[in-house]
This record gives C-alpha cells, sequence and structure tokens, in this order.
C-alpha cells in the first residue's frame, strides 16, 4: 500500500482486498513488478458501491508462461469468494515501455474484467481516456510515481478517441446488453454518451456523475429532465430485472444521437 498506508479508498474492505492483490503480484511476478496502481473511478475521487475498482499493474515485460499461470489462477480463485468487491475489480498488466510510450495506444494486455474468472488478451485498459486518468490521477499501491514514466496523454488522442466511439456507442452496447429490457443499460448509454461528449469538449477524462452535472450546465435544456433522472437513478445500481420504461430507452437513444450531431457541430 502507500509509503503513508493511508487508506486508498473509502471502503475498507476493498482496501483489504486491494493489499492482498499487492501481495499476490509481488509474489508472482517477483523482481517483474515494476508498479501498482488503482485506476478508474475511484482514482477520480467518485468511486462508490456501484463502481468497478480498476488496477493497473506495470511490469518489466509480458508475463511469462509461469507468471501468466499464476496470475490465471489468481483471478480465477477470487470472484468464487463471498463479499462485494471479489466480484467487482478489474484491470489490466501492462509492460511499462508500452504504457510509457503513447504509440503503443491499442496494444493488448492480460486483461481481467469484473466479476470474470478469466484472463485474456484486450486493450481495454490501453485507451487514450485510461491512460489519462492513470497518469494524472493514478493512485500508487507500489512503486514510482506513473509520471515519471508515462507521457502526457496528447488532446487530440483524447478527441479523436472520443469521436470515433460515439458514432459506435449503441452498436457496441448491443452486443451485450439489452438496452430496452435491463434500466441499468439505458443509464450506462446516457452516462457514456455524456461522458464522452465531456471529453471530446475539454480533453479531459471527468468521473460519470461529473459528466452527467457538465451535461446539465453545458448541453442543450431540453436534455436535463433525462440526465437528471440518469444522475439521480444512478442509486438503483445493477438489476437485471427492472427494465425502462419504452420513454426512457427511446430518450437514451435520441440523446446517443445528439452527442454524435452535436461533436460534429462543434469539430
Amino acid at each position: 500500500m502507500p509509503p503513508t498506508d493511508q487508506p486508498v479508498t473509502p471502503y475498507a474492505d476493498l482496501d483489504e482486498l486491494l493489499a492482498e492483490l499487492l501481495g499476490h503480484w509481488r509474489r508472482i511476478l517477483g523482481d517483474d513488478l515494476v508498479g501498482a496502481y488503482v485506476q478508474g473511478s475511484f482514482a477520480l475521487g467518485a468511486g462508490d458501491q456501484h463502481s468497478d475498482c480498476d488496477f493497473l499493474v506495470a511490469t518489466r515485460s509480458r508475463p511469462d508462461a509461469r507468471q501468466e499461470a499464476g496470475l490465471r489462477a489468481l483471478h480465477d480463485e477470487i470472484p468464487t469468494r463471498d463479499g462485494h468487491w471479489c466480484h467487482d475489480i478489474e484491470g489490466s498488466y501492462a509492460p511499462v515501455d508500452e504504457l510509457a510510450d503513447v504509440a503503443h495506444l491499442g496494444a493488448t494486455w492480460l486483461f481481467n474484467d469484473h466479476g470474470h474468472r478469466t484472463l485474456v488478451w484486450d486493450d481495454h485498459c490501453n485507451r487514450a481516456y485510461t491512460r489519462w486518468i492513470l497518469r494524472e490521477h493514478g493512485t500508487t499501491l507500489t512503486g514510482p510515481d506513473q509520471h515519471t514514466f508515462m507521457l502526457p496523454v496528447p488532446a487530440a488522442a483524447l478527441r479523436r478517441e472520443a469521436a470515433e466511439a460515439l458514432p459506435r456507442l449503441l452498436d457496441d452496447l448491443a452486443t451485450w446488453i439489452d438496452l430496452d429490457s435491463i434500466a441499468w443499460a439505458q443509464r450506462y448509454a446516457v452516462v457514456t454518451a455524456c461522458r464522452t461528449l465531456h471529453t471530446w469538449s475539454t480533453a479531459r477524462v471527468t468521473s460519470k456523475a461529473g459528466a452527467l452535472e457538465w451535461g446539465l450546465r453545458s448541453l442543450d435544456s431540453r436534455w436535463q429532465p433525462l440526465l437528471g433522472q440518469v444522475r439521480d437513478d444512478r442509486g438503483l445500481g445493477w438489476d437485471p430485472d427492472q427494465a425502462p420504461t419504452p420513454e426512457q430507452a427511446a430518450a437514451a437513444r435520441a440523446f446517443a444521437s445528439y452527442a454524435v450531431t452535436w461533436a460534429e457541430r462543434h469539430r
């Protein structure tokens, strides 16, 4: 944990799990462990019980066969436990030379998705926005300050990524969840569109709640009821049996289309 032994998150049980993970990373990776960091919502100061806890482990090189087997065994076991956070951590194992240089954006790293007992090669944590959060706000569990080895993420890279993501948002969402049958998906679509617009506009990354507040201040006032509904319903969390109203689903689709048009108009 950090040298000051101060809490990393507002949740003691999550901090205990992070401390345990750090011990496993040291055991499995040995001298190949460069550093370990909390990124995502908790790094932005907005993590809560409905958030994933995102981690990033920097390594000297890609894990060898023995190290990869150890990491796979670790992530296979953790979600079998009782307790909330055992099912809500996710992150990647990134070679430090690839993490340091934005020329490696999009390279695949060993990634554990929240709640899953597998590791896959994926670029989930190697996007411009995830790099920006890590460099500018990441919490160090062990290792050097990330500013010492990570180059700044160019504003142009953040804006280009946001502009490319907006038109694909609903199609990408449809590959893994149904916006019409699960209310959480309606909220996710709206907040993701709003968050992506915020990054396009500011070349910065904010939390989900921060993006909604920005949208309420900055976007056309006709969207205020929708953004307010999504903000106020966040506390409902994930419930696969809770469906949105047809009007809420339609409003989410309309807002996603508006986001694309807004970004094009302000290009």
